[in-house]
């Protein structure tokens, strides 16, 4: 519990998990949401990842994300809080 609840208190974590409501996303389009480098938004989404948060599927040179079927409530609800972000997907 202790490290789900770290993983959502950071908050370019939860900008990730924003984007993450509307479905699928590709690594490469949380650079642009997070205006950081592509290695800092691989490390946002790795804490997230261990957590047990986000699931991930490779595409080729990319990794795809999305948010795990299965979640314990208290994290559910912190999702359900958050406004969802609309991105402009990439076509990788």
């Amino acid at each position: 519990m202790a490290k789900q609840l770290k993983a959502v208190s950071d908050p370019n974590r939860l900008k990730l998990l924003a984007c993450l409501k509307i479905g699928e996303v590709c690594a490469c389009d949380f650079v642009d949401v997070l205006n950081v480098s592509q290695p800092a938004v691989s490390q946002q989404l790795k804490k997230l990842k261990e957590a047990g948060i986000i699931v991930e599927r490779p595409a080729g040179t990319w990794k795809h994300y999305r948010l795990n079927d299965v979640l314990p409530p208290y994290i559910q609800t912190i999702i359900d809080e958050l406004e969802v972000i609309s991105i402009i997907k990439c076509n990788c």
